[in-house]
């Protein structure tokens, strides 16, 4: 049973990340985080048990929350419903999410953990907008765009704020979406 409050909790957890991202996650420590957050390094094993758990812990923690279900009667509706649910204040940093991508690409159960928490469900939810696109007819089910609805979701809002220093917003989410996404899925946008 925890006896770290929720505020206590959300320290650690902001503390976590904040040293991922400047040192990456092999120079990530509990002794680091516990010496940041003066908190003893029993505490964080007691509660997490090890820095993958803690980090993927802070990671989902953090993580913006998608509805379970979403159905407007059409992808662009359904996916445009997903991108108006993210925060519209989330400042997220491209250094979190450069240390968090090379981590899980050196660290295979890092990778698995934060899959398994962070990553599945919320392409789960994706995964079903599509697949009730694909029941009503809008996309065709043998389509090659399907497997790159979440990378080219994702992958552009990284990369423009690594590029341009632009940040993405839900509009350029539904910028992608109209002009890339929706077009390779054989589906004319209003």
């Amino acid at each position: 049973m925890s006896r770290l409050t929720p505020e206590r909790t959300d320290e650690l957890y902001a503390a976590t990340l904040r040293l991922l991202a400047d040192v990456g996650y092999d120079k990530l420590t509990m002794d680091r985080v516990a010496e940041e957050t003066r908190s003893s390094k029993a505490t964080l094993y007691r509660q997490w048990g090890s820095k993958e758990a803690l980090v993927v812990a802070a990671i989902d923690a953090d993580a913006p929350s998608v509805p379970e279900s979403v159905d407007t009667g059409s992808l662009r509706g359904d996916l445009v419903a997903l991108i108006e649910a993210l925060p519209r204040d989330d400042d997220r940093d491209i250094a979190l999410a450069a240390a968090i991508i090379h981590a899980c690409k050196t660290h295979p159960s890092l990778a698995q953990s934060f899959h398994d928490r962070v990553v599945g469900t919320r392409v789960q939810v994706v995964t079903t907008v599509v697949e009730r696109a694909i029941a009503r007819g809008e996309v065709a089910p043998d389509n090659p765009a399907i497997p790159m609805v979440v990378p080219v979701l994702i992958g552009p809002a990284i990369l423009r704020e690594a590029l341009t220093g632009e940040p993405c917003g839900p509009d350029y989410f539904v910028d992608v979406l109209d002009a890339v996404l929706l077009p390779a899925l054989g589906i004319t946008t209003p």
